[in-house]
């Protein structure tokens, strides 16, 4: 059986004396993998970049099985474009690291994820902006993964203004005035991810980073009996670092 599709490079792995098998996030079959003949080699080495789209084609005997890729040459080629830019290449890195660990192979919510993840790749020159995309991004994720926050309302009044932090018991949105007593034991809420138009200051981006962080390693990657993928923490340095500059 064979099928064709759109891809996103998540990373991959040497296989005998010139193969490659590829992880790859698709638009219509979540995240795949499959073997490349001659995929390792120096002169294709730059093609299967993390965080390249491309065009490929999978072709096996069953849907389960490793199966050959047929790849096109990458549509867009990120990582070249932010050579300059640790920490626009420590985010590449992440993305991709966090699908590979987060996603099983052809888990359909991987699909659910495709346009937001690469809305966010191709903002990946944008300094001033991407940071912030990036934490909405990993709040999309938990949703779409089925451990999404409640931001909606207060969970203590069910007021939806004035929203300022996060329970890390439940999840769930709720206003620090009113909950003074255990304020200091909430997870702080940046405004920007309540507020599409508010302004993002450094400060909001560790808190959103924090926030998305605890939910992902607690409930994603705990659930898995896995730890956060070094590549996120890595990110994060770069990110605080590059936020103080």
């Amino acid at each position: 059986m064979n099928w064709s599709d759109d891809g996103i490079i998540l990373g991959g792995r040497r296989f005998g004396e010139g193969g490659l098998i590829l992880d790859v996030l698709t638009r219509t079959r979540g995240r795949r993998s499959g073997l490349v003949y001659g995929g390792s080699s120096r002169k294709r080495r730059a093609q299967y970049e993390a965080g390249n789209s491309v065009s490929l084609s999978w072709t096996g005997r069953l849907e389960d099985s490793l199966g050959r890729f047929d790849v096109a040459e990458a549509s867009r080629e990120r990582a070249a474009r932010v050579l300059d830019d640790p920490a626009a290449l420590a985010a590449i890195s992440a993305i991709a690291a966090i699908l590979r660990g987060g996603l099983d192979e052809g888990d359909a919510a991987g699909s659910a994820l495709f346009d937001a993840t690469e809305l966010l790749l191709d903002q990946i020159e944008a300094r001033e902006i991407w940071p912030a995309l990036y934490v909405r991004w990993e709040l999309g994720l938990l949703s779409a993964l089925g451990f999404g926050l409640d931001l909606d309302e207060c969970a203590l009044s069910g007021a939806n203004d004035g929203l300022t932090h996060v329970s890390p018991k439940t999840g769930r949105a709720v206003r620090g005035s009113e909950a003074e007593e255990y304020v200091d034991r909430l997870l702080r809420l940046p405004l920007f991810l309540t507020t599409p138009t508010a302004h993002v200051a450094p400060d909001d981006i560790a808190d959103g980073l924090m926030l998305t962080g605890y939910f992902m390693e607690e409930r994603l990657f705990g659930g898995l009996n896995r730890g956060m993928p070094p590549e996120r923490t890595r990110l994060v340095g770069r990110i605080l670092k590059s936020r103080q500059s």
